[in-house]
């Protein structure tokens, strides 16, 4: 399959139904195919007045958009899903090219990313209200669940469909209008999905696509736009840390889905080939670049030798490599500026005391690859335990008891996902109860579906994403006291 240059020559924005051409004056944005280091396409590059245009057409099309019905919405979205399913092949292809993500793991994040558009047509038809009598029996209580308004989406560049369409299909089904800012490194994939909401039905100025070189500029303009109701980001802690105390200018409504430091604790009654299944999962889905990835493996000292072997094994058994053009089940990390942070962290977790199993080192002069690697025995106080990973790296520690691995699992300043392998699910439980984290994986170790709760707890976010309570986040509670 070869992409339409329609699809990667785009140096125009998408405002109000239509491609538009920058106004910043600026060159367009080169994306480059994480590959090969070569050049992909282009996109627009925004500048302040972009940003106005942006928020112009969605504040426009709000009256209308939240006066459709819940089942004309709910409609739309439903096609969304169905035209997403449609292009599959396409939309894989272009995420392989801009991300590098292998084309399984594209098909995958189709897969995941338009099943969004499915749950939330279904949960567009049920946001609900409340009727009952004051206690005092002078009046009754009235509440009505509106829709916020206009919406800022920010989306990072790992996941750029799923991403985009898990604050697109909660944000429309409330009746929300939004503007999409994805990464400049992935913008490709959200200007096409841009296209095929269109397709759908979704009218002009209900989702606006803007990128820009001049992010926190742009940002800070939208932010500080009384119109401009809503923000939902994802991606790091410290630039989330920036919008938040940017967004409290105008107290704008705020949902955060950042950074995570996973631990994968196993058992030492653990189904051992069942745990290192889950932590290939757990940790190599999207090549190790997720903020769920297993970032930190704690085995039971009884079982710790015999993980490391056969994680080894497998992570050796990996072919790394472009597969658009081969067999590669592990492709390049997203530039060469993150696969020089991640051979770093390497290299100071052997400087630390740990020994690298297998890999440990860049792979070839063309694209950014790195080998798929094992560290063994990082110490807690390595950087590599102390930091995200994002990238085909595993760190394996060993722990004696549930007690010290609990403390270990929690000595970080983030709660995003973790995960356990045990043979007794009562332990499991106990061990989930007393981790700190918003997700938990019991003996799986894929723990993401658009129909849960997706967020964390303490620096890794504020709020949730999917299942019924992603719409919540673009709803607003109004009260009306009635007396009859």
């Amino acid at each position: 399959m070869s992409l339409p240059g329609e699809l990667l020559e785009r140096p125009y924005l998408y405002i109000k139904g239509s491609w538009v051409p920058a106004t910043s004056g600026r060159p367009a944005i080169v994306v480059d195919d994480p590959a090969t280091g070569g050049r992909l396409g282009v996109v627009g590059d925004a500048g302040v007045a972009d940003a106005a245009r942006a928020v112009d057409a969605a504040a426009d099309a709000l009256p209308s958009w939240s006066a459709t019905s819940p089942r004309e919405r709910a409609e739309i979205l439903r096609r969304c899903f169905t035209i997403m399913m449609r292009e599959k092949e396409t939309l894989a292809e272009l995420m392989a090219s801009e991300n590098g993500k292998t084309l399984a793991d594209a098909r995958g994040e189709v897969d995941y990313a338009a099943e969004f558009f499915r749950w939330f047509s279904e949960e567009a038809v049920r946001i609900g209200g409340d009727l009952r009598r004051a206690p005092s029996g002078a009046n009754h209580i009235l509440v009505w669940q509106q829709p916020i308004g206009v919406s800022l989406l920010i989306t990072p560049w790992n996941f750029p469909a799923a991403m985009a369409t898990r604050k697109l299909a909660p944000a429309l089904a409330a009746g929300c209008t939004t503007i999409l800012k994805p990464s400049e490194l992935t913008p490709l994939t959200a200007y096409f999905v841009a296209e095929l909401l269109s397709e759908a039905g979704v009218p002009p100025g209900v989702v606006n696509v803007i990128t820009s070189t001049e992010n926190p500029v742009i940002v800070g303009e939208m932010l500080h736009d009384p119109r401009v109701r809503k923000l939902s980001f994802t991606g790091s802690t410290p630039v989330g840390r920036a919008l938040l105390s940017q967004a409290a200018d105008q107290i704008v409504s705020c949902s955060m889905e950042l950074g995570g430091n996973a631990p994968f604790i196993i058992l030492p009654d653990a189904d051992i080939p069942a745990a290192i299944d889950g932590l290939m999962i757990a940790k190599m889905r999207n090549g190790g670049q997720a903020c769920t990835a297993a970032n930190r493996v704690y085995a039971h000292a009884d079982v710790r030798q015999r993980v490391v072997a056969e994680l080894s094994a497998r992570m050796s058994e990996l072919v790394v490599g472009d597969s658009r053009v081969s067999d590669a089940t592990c492709g390049p990390v997203i530039t060469q500026a993150a696969r020089q942070r991640i051979l770093s962290l390497v290299d100071s977790a052997v400087r630390d005391g740990g020994s690298v199993v297998t890999g440990g080192r860049a792979i070839g002069d063309a694209g950014y690859f790195v080998e798929p690697t094992v560290v063994d025995a990082v110490p807690a106080e390595s950087a590599m335990m102390r930091t995200e990973i994002f990238g085909p790296v595993a760190a394996v520690t060993a722990f004696t008891d549930v007690d010290e691995v609990v403390a270990a699992a929690n000595d970080t300043p983030y709660g995003l996902a973790a995960y356990v392998y045990t043979g007794d699910l009562r332990a499991g439980l106990a061990l989930a109860e007393r981790v700190e984290a918003g997700m938990i994986a019991i003996n799986r170790g894929l723990l993401s579906d658009p129909a849960a709760p997706f967020g964390g707890v303490k620096q890794s976010g504020l709020g949730r994403e999917g299942g019924h309570h992603g719409i919540e986040e673009f709803l607003e509670t109004k009260y009306v006291a009635v007396s009859w």
